[in-house]
């Protein structure tokens, strides 16, 4: 049975906005905080507790895949190793 017109036409928009979606930071940031949030994190605090401490899923370091450090201020769009938190 083929899909009608409007739910096909639905599904192409929801893959659009997929392929288009970027979050604020890079989706292998991580913080102990990260892992307490049932949203996703919108802004720096949301990584950040008293210790400021963040590591990169990817290489399990406080360095990126680029060598350079990891903090939500550096892990944005734009940075060679960034990926969406949408793509991870």
């Amino acid at each position: 049975m083929e899909q009608p017109f409007a739910d096909r036409e639905a599904d192409s928009n929801l893959r659009d906005m997929n392929d288009s979606a970027q979050s604020t930071f890079c989706g292998s940031l991580r913080s102990k905080k990260f892992f307490l949030r049932d949203t996703v994190a919108t802004e720096a605090s949301h990584y950040l507790d008293a210790s400021n401490h963040c590591w990169c899923r990817k290489t399990q370091q406080v360095f990126g895949p680029d060598g350079s450090s990891v903090q939500p201020e550096d892990c944005v769009a734009g940075r060679s190793c960034y990926t969406s938190l949408f793509d991870v």
